[in-house]
């Protein structure tokens, strides 16, 4: 099982320190995801910082950016990286894209369909001058005339899908490289709810099941007091148990009633970020790896022979940058002993 890392930083030299040493104690994949900054920028930043694990978009919007820009970004961060770089894509929501973005949502399964084909259409034709005409609902490309000059570092590049729902992690076991789970996770959810789904969609797209990466994200808070690091995790624990859209997952963790309460205390006037003493310890400790170092190394080899690799991250959501910090450290430490 891969031990890969999302680093955290409040500046970009902050970021790339992390990434180095992450990278040091043995990660071998470096995850940014987009959301306070674009995906893209932050993985330069690490490519340039770090020598030998891959750095990867955990995760970039998908429809955000034409699948043409997605491409060139993709290939330029490949040269980059020297040939390290994943190209992780997901959704978002539908108000994500359409309210913050002016971006096409439709149907997001066969959204996300198209612009896969459309990207590894793209790395495979346009070094070679060759047209590219492909119908899409969705994402349709027709490029002539076009011949991108500059070296490719490689014929393709790996990407991965974000997905909680059955049918984009079917897609994703259908087409993908590898398929990320949400930052709130757990073993048995993994194995039960979501090993299914992707078997299904190995064996639509007639692949076998080591043609996929399974990623694993583990949010994680490490504190000598157990119950101080589940409250720092609890932010980010009561931040999603206010969407709705997370309702199926809760529910399979038994945790229905306590998605309600945290919803209720929302709905009453505590804004999204000052949800943390809504969530009880024992809906943290369901789905994040939170308590002293031994808990957390527990928590995250439950996951062996389930994932092939496991995303590790601190926590960040309504915590004090210094809180997070020390996440971060107590992390890097425990990835060296893994």
């Amino acid at each position: 099982m891969r031990i890969t890392y999302g680093p955290w930083g409040e500046t970009l030299d902050e970021l790339a320190d992390a990434a180095r040493r992450a990278e040091r104690a043995g990660a071998e994949v470096l995850w940014v995801p987009e959301l306070h900054r674009s995906a893209t920028v932050p993985v330069a930043a690490l490519a340039q910082a770090t020598e030998t694990a891959r750095v990867g978009t955990g995760i970039a919007l998908a429809f955000t950016r034409s699948p043409m820009v997605q491409a060139l970004e993709a290939l330029d961060l490949d040269e980059l990286s020297r040939g390290r770089f994943i190209l992780g894509l997901g959704t978002g929501v539908q108000r994500l894209n359409e309210d913050w973005h002016n971006a096409r949502f439709g149907k997001p399964v066969a959204h996300l369909r198209e612009t896969v084909r459309n990207l590894r259409a793209f790395w495979d034709l346009a070094r070679n001058g060759v047209p590219i005409d492909l119908p899409g609902e969705h994402e349709p490309m027709r490029i002539r005339g076009y011949q991108r000059p500059f070296h490719q570092q490689r014929d393709t590049i790996p990407v991965y899908l974000a997905a909680m729902g059955p049918a984009m992690t079917r897609l994703a076991g259908e087409i993908a490289d590898g398929w990320i789970s949400h930052e709130l996770h757990s073993a048995r959810y993994l194995s039960e709810a979501v090993l299914p789904e992707l078997e299904k969609g190995l064996a639509r797209g007639g692949r076998s099941r080591g043609r996929i990466d399974v990623v694993a994200s583990v949010l994680c808070a490490i504190d000598d007091d157990p119950a101080r690091a589940k409250r720092w995790a609890a932010g980010t624990v009561g931040f999603y148990a206010s969407v709705r859209t997370y309702a199926d997952f809760w529910a399979f963790h038994g945790l229905a009633e306590e998605q309600q309460a945290v919803v209720a205390a929302f709905r009453g006037g505590l804004s999204a970020d000052d949800l943390a003493d809504a969530a009880p310890d024992h809906m943290v400790d369901a789905v994040t790896a939170s308590g002293t170092a031994d808990d957390v190394r527990a928590k995250i080899l439950s996951f062996a022979g389930i994932a092939d690799s496991v995303k590790l991250s601190p926590p960040a959501h309504s915590l004090d940058a210094s809180v997070t910090r020390r996440c971060q450290d107590r992390i890097i430490d425990l990835i060296a002993t893994l």
